[in-house]
């Protein structure tokens, strides 16, 4: 038995080959190996681990769970009861919340095991995690590399074999740009279709709880069991989830595959930009029309996230001042003082940055012509992609400008950093689903993810492009570097 197939492991927990707890002690044995290394969890509980999986080897004895032992890490900014919920800050250090998140509830009722909490960039404010107060996230193909971010324990946990699944979140593409660092699959779900009920907020009409894993019908697997209408989030919507298997067994011949020109100019390494002219390439060859197409306000794209994101950041993390939880100066003078030290002492510089920009961005007088401003461009940003899917049912295009960059190489540069963000954060904003899928490696043995964007709620298309995709192209990995 490996921890590479969620499917595999749900079947032998149901039919008896194996145990829950068998499964839980392989996890948490790969866990203390690869984890010293890797640093892709801030806290596992070995303990409540076992005692999670005892219950639910008793459970299977009376009928069979859709998600029976399956270990699953998650990010530490998803609320898991009487289970530490950091953020990956300093303010939040010793937080351990009273109740689980509405995906949590729900993979629980299906017989998963929480495996432990992944690491993170400081309130998902990163694309590297290293803005994580506890320690970065190092590739598993290349430990000098950054992992991605900001849910790079969450991919690195699934590349490396220490879970099947894992849960992420997305802002900005903070799930799709670590799964093309570490060769596994990350999908972004449409805005509204995963409860956001116990995510720790970062930018409220941009953030997505999303699902990652080695290949599409785990990732299918996982979305089948989060997705659904929430009463406590009045953001998720109350469409049926669809049967997403019965999705992926459709076949693709005669889709029509939008390559929109804006997503290959100027930045994009040579190097991956023809990795993922080959895989576009491939779609042809499971019948596929390709069709070029324009997004004409794509290059206003990274501005407008970021004016939107900070600001909504600075209003979401304003109840982070020592008064109510999380982190308190000792001894403060007065309330002023308390404010000011617990807040410059408790963020770290990441974080500080985008709350002064987006209290910026909000403030009397310049509420218009930054936020406001702002809106009015990211629905021109939807409109574009409402005009593409009425011509082609997905797009495909590049990840990342660039595979995987070193630890530290553009931590002195903030828009350098920003930047590795131009080609996912437009999917956010318009509130689209996309994934990343495994494409090929660099020469240097980085991988490279292909992204594939489809309409609102239109995963179960994404779903079955890349899973056809995943089985006539499959990638050769190389072996991880631990």
């Amino acid at each position: 038995m490996n921890l590479r197939d969620a499917h595999q492991i749900r079947d032998a927990v149901n039919s008896g080959e194996i145990t829950a707890k068998e499964v839980a002690a392989m996890a948490l044995r790969r866990i203390e190996e690869a984890n010293r290394k890797l640093g892709a969890f801030i806290t596992c509980d070995s303990e409540k681990v076992l005692e999670r999986s005892g219950e639910i080897d008793r459970k299977v004895k009376n009928g069979r769970l859709p998600l029976a032992g399956v270990p699953v890490a998650v990010k530490d900014n998803i609320c898991t009861r009487n289970l530490r919920t950091t953020c990956g800050s300093r303010i939040l250090e010793n937080y351990v919340p009273p109740y689980n998140a509405t995906v949590i509830e729900r993979l629980e009722e299906a017989g998963a095991v929480i495996i432990g909490k992944a690491n993170c960039d400081e309130f998902a404010m990163g694309s590297s995690t290293e803005n994580s107060a506890f320690h970065p996230t190092r590739n598993p193909y290349d430990l000098d590399r950054v992992s991605g971010g900001s849910s790079g324990g969450s991919a690195v946990a699934v590349a490396a074999e220490m879970a099947p699944l894992a849960l992420g979140s997305e802002t900005g593409g903070s799930v799709r740009q670590p799964a093309s660092f570490c060769n596994v699959v990350g999908l972004k779900p449409s805005y509204g279709r995963v409860s956001r009920y116990g995510l720790v907020a970062f930018a409220s009409s941009l953030d997505c709880i999303s699902p990652i894993a080695r290949n599409p019908r785990d990732v299918a697997l996982l979305l089948t069991y989060i997705a659904g209408r929430d009463r406590r989030d009045s953001t998720s919507v109350p469409l049926p989830v669809p049967d997403y298997f019965a999705e992926m067994s459709k076949p693709v011949r005669g889709m029509r595959l939008g390559i929109p020109r804006e997503f290959f100019g100027e930045g994009l390494d040579p190097e991956v930009k023809s990795i993922i002219e080959t895989g576009i390439r491939n779609t042809e060859s499971l019948g596929c029309e390709l069709v070029e197409i324009s997004l004409p306000h794509t290059k206003y794209a990274i501005a407008d996230y970021y004016i939107i994101a900070p600001a909504e950041a600075s209003s979401n993390l304003a109840r982070y001042d020592g008064v109510k939880y999380g982190f308190r100066v000792p001894d403060p003078a007065d309330l002023q003082d308390m404010y000011r030290r617990t807040r410059s002492m408790g963020f770290g510089a990441e974080v500080k940055r985008r709350i002064m920009i987006g209290t910026y961005a909000l403030s009397s007088g310049y509420y218009e012509a930054y936020y406001g401003r702002a809106m009015r461009v990211r629905t021109l940003i939807k409109q574009d992609y409402d005009r593409a899917f009425e011509k082609v049912d997905a797009l495909l295009s590049p990840v990342s400008p660039t595979p995987a960059f070193r630890l530290g190489e553009k931590m002195s540069d903030p828009l350098a950093m920003y930047l590795s963000d131009i080609y996912t954060v437009t999917a956010n904003l318009a509130g689209i689903p996309s994934l990343s899928v495994p494409c090929g490696f660099t020469k240097g043995g980085l991988p490279v993810g292909l992204q594939m964007l489809a309409n609102q709620f239109e995963e179960g298309t994404l779903l079955r492009l890349a899973d056809a995709y995943a089985r006539a192209c499959p990638v050769d990995a190389p072996p991880l570097k631990i």
